[in-house]
């Protein structure tokens, strides 16, 4: 599972959100490596493990032929207190690690392999998210 190597605070204080921002990505938003793309269509906190379990499925659909890039990185500290313990006593312990996604932003990409493999395998990854994904491609777009 992605993690990173080493933080510089333990825990991170929870993002505020701004009513007046627009809350689209502005980086990460066309596919730059792969042929085609997975496209988040919601905002979502993807943590390490669902990343892991997408990117397992895209594997296993290219085989040896297709390449594959993951193009996000979860960076966040998330806690969480114990079952059974009761409000306050301060903020749980750090669990594991999550990344914020906003619509627009390209998720995953894949090439090496034909359309149809390269979209079976998108659409495959993005049942295993917890957000609305499309399968992009350089040149048109899929369902």
């Amino acid at each position: 599972m992605l993690f990173p190597k080493k933080v510089k605070h333990r825990k991170w204080q929870t993002a505020r959100r701004n009513p007046k921002r627009a809350m689209v990505a502005s980086r990460g938003i066309t596919v730059a490596f792969g042929s085609h793309g997975l496209k988040a269509m919601t905002a979502a906190r993807l943590r390490s493990n669902q990343i892991e379990s997408a990117r397992k499925v895209i594997a296993r659909s290219l085989g040896k032929t297709g390449k594959l890039w993951v193009r996000i990185f979860p960076d966040m500290p998330f806690t969480q207190k114990p079952p059974e313990v009761k409000l306050g006593k301060g903020k749980g312990d750090p669990v594991g690690y999550e990344v914020q996604v906003w619509p627009g932003r390209v998720l995953f990409e894949v090439d090496g392999v034909d359309d149809i493999t390269a979209v079976k395998a998108l659409i495959g990854a993005s049942r295993k998210l917890p957000l609305k994904g499309k399968v992009v491609s350089r040149n048109a777009t899929h369902a």
